[in-house]
């Protein structure tokens, strides 16, 4: 068994000994994929201005090449972002070198924090206004729909300072009447009678700030999936402070792909196409109140429902594929909550037109007082469909042109959409120079710890101080070998430390056993019997002594984040394996060098 777990460990470990080649990975602009014709086009740039790669692939829809050093690498960066131009997205990156026999097996290295192997670091900040003010249009198309179903008459409803609303209407006992049905049911609202024919409505302190930690929460969430689309390993999404958010990635060395998928609002809102209002009407911007015009991606006018059916909030997956006529679609899976409203909402409205709008906010390239990029909404409609039956949670879009854009769109829906647009205000490419020094150091505390300790073993213990150093430097081929085989555990610059750390307590079980079998021997015991008594009485202690360490590295990992949870990881892998080590593994080798013989004198 014992060889096994050596063989194991060993080859698992073997990976983070092949270190990482520079690479420059060539993506399709808005998720389309690179093609073979793509590749011999990258080739043909390579070998135009004579740099050399390790190798080029194409692989899951994207191309890698990997080259010897980085000056290579950007160099070669540089040509193909001038050949291939805005249709590709040319990001630096840093791709394993593990042999293909080894990566067959499953073994790769170890997954590095950003502070050990380079990165992005973006500090994000929520458009708290454009999320209160979704908040209000809610306001106001509750506030028209609660009216029309009582038949109350009212004169219009317009926007107000602080996100509130304003009703009006014709006389007052009108808005008496619906101040009385309205204020009950709306208890995080506050009705305020205004002049002699107007409610003005405000959001309730409690609600205003329940919106923002929502807005905030619920985008961490959604920037979780949206990493996960990246493929990034072992990520860091983290809230700071009241409307910021920290992201994290490792490896990356450009930001043009992260920020295309980060930084992306788009989501969907399906509404009632307004048949009332002729095309020269719509043209000329003359509408009702309940609705507004919406251009189509030809440019024709269409007038929509102010009211939104549903929003992208209820999707629950998406993906694209082509319909009967090979035509680009979306396939669109909802919430139960959000297949309730559809199926409702259909059942009553066969036979009338709903469109879907495409919702997006992009950067107006204008800056405002505080030097922040202004947002500009850009909405487009996709797609009108006549609604033939009823809906349910699962239904199709078609009408997209391109095959890509069904791809993007899809990739973007299912990550989810952002409660509110947020803004990069802190954008930091950290290279990996930084950290191989971080590497260095911490590669020589872990040396010069494991000297130590075996210096002492060997000096005060002798033979069996050599025993325990065996087990000691497997006890770390262990500890390599699991973090690279663990898919959620990441090296950090702690998690060094939390190996160090084991490292230089892991031989104390072994210093508990060594001085009880000396105890014994001085008692009169016989080798054997000494041997046995000093592994079977400090058993419980060693195990108490581990237990305890052991569940303070978990808790420190359940209310840790970030660097605390890395060293609580490399700290619980530490105790698990040295006590197998200390206590099996060195048995095993005593076993081996004096079990059966008869034997007057031990070296320790």
């Amino acid at each position: 068994m014992l060889i096994f777990v050596i063989i194991v460990g060993l080859l698992y470990a073997l990976p983070n000994l092949y270190g990482e080649d520079p690479a420059v990975q060539i993506t399709g602009a808005r998720g389309s994929d690179a093609s073979v014709a793509t590749l011999d086009q990258v080739r043909d740039v390579l070998n135009k201005d004579k740099l050399v790669s390790k190798s080029i692939a194409l692989e899951n829809g994207s191309i890698l090449a990997r080259f010897n050093d980085t000056d290579v690498q950007l160099r070669a960066r540089d040509a193909l972002t001038a050949a291939l131009g805005d249709k590709f997205v040319i990001a630096l990156n840093l791709a394993p070198a593990t042999p293909s026999w080894l990566t067959m097996l499953g073994a790769e290295p170890m997954k590095l924090g950003l502070d050990l192997r380079g990165g992005v670091h973006f500090l994000m900040e929520v458009d708290m206004d454009t999320a209160l003010g979704k908040l209000q249009e809610q306001t106001m198309d509750n506030m028209r729909s609660d009216l029309r179903d009582q038949s109350i008459p009212y004169a219009t409803v317009r926007k107000a300072d602080n996100y509130g609303v304003v009703l009006t209407f014709r006389d007052s006992a009108t808005r008496d009447k619906a101040a009385g049905y309205l204020a009950p049911r709306h208890r995080d609202l506050v009705f305020t009678n205004s002049g002699d024919n107007d409610i003005r409505i405000v959001m309730t302190d409690d609600r205003l700030s329940e919106a923002k930690e929502y807005a905030v929460q619920q985008n961490i969430n959604i920037l979780r999936n949206r990493v996960n689309q990246l493929g990034v390993a072992e990520p860091l999404v983290q809230r700071q402070g009241s409307d910021r958010i920290v992201v994290e990635l490792p490896g990356i060395q450009d930001t043009a792909r992260a920020k295309e998928i980060l930084g992306a609002t788009a989501t969907l809102e399906f509404r009632l196409v307004n048949t009332n209002v002729d095309a020269t009407a719509a043209a000329s911007g003359r509408v009702p109140g309940d609705s507004e015009v919406k251009l189509m991606q030809d440019g024709q006018p269409v007038v929509l429902y102010k009211r939104v059916i549903l929003t992208g909030d209820h999707i629950t997956d998406s993906t694209s594929s082509q319909d009967e006529y090979n035509q680009p679609q979306v396939n669109i899976s909802l919430d139960s909550a959000g297949g309730n409203i559809m199926s409702n909402f259909t059942k009553d409205n066969i036979g009338k037109p709903m469109a879907t709008l495409f919702v997006e906010y992009k950067d107006s390239g204008k800056k405002d007082a505080n030097g922040r990029a202004i947002l500009a909404k850009q909405e487009e409609v996709i797609n009108v469909a006549t609604i033939q039956s009823r809906l349910g949670n699962s239904f199709r879009i078609t009408g997209v042109n391109d095959p890509n854009q069904a791809r993007q769109l899809s990739l973007l829906l299912r990550a989810g959409a952002l409660i509110a647009p947020i803004q990069i205000v802190e954008e930091r490419t950290i290279g990996p120079t930084m950290g191989a020094q971080n590497i260095t150091q911490g590669l020589e505390a872990c040396l010069w710890g494991l000297l130590a300790s075996i210096l002492f073993m060997v000096v005060f213990y002798r033979k069996f101080g050599v025993i325990a150093t065996t087990a000691l430097i497997v006890n770390l081929v262990l500890i390599v070998g699991i973090m690279s085989l663990l898919p959620g555990a990441t090296l950090t610059m702690p998690g060094i430390a939390g190996i160090v750390l084991t490292l230089a307590v892991a031989v104390d079980a072994n210093v508990l056993i060594n001085e009880r079998i000396k105890e014994e021997l001085r008692n009169g015991r016989s080798v054997q019997q000494a041997i046995h008594e000093g592994y079977s009485g400090a058993f419980s202690s060693i195990v108490d002594a581990n237990v305890t360490t052991l569940i303070t590295a978990i808790i420190l990992y359940a209310v840790g984040t970030g660097s605390i949870k890395g060293f609580a990881i490399t700290t619980a892998i530490g105790v698990a394996t040295s006590m197998f080590t200390s206590i099996v593994g060195t048995r095993a080798i005593v076993n081996m060098l004096y079990g059966g013989k008869r034997i007057k004198k031990l070296s320790i």
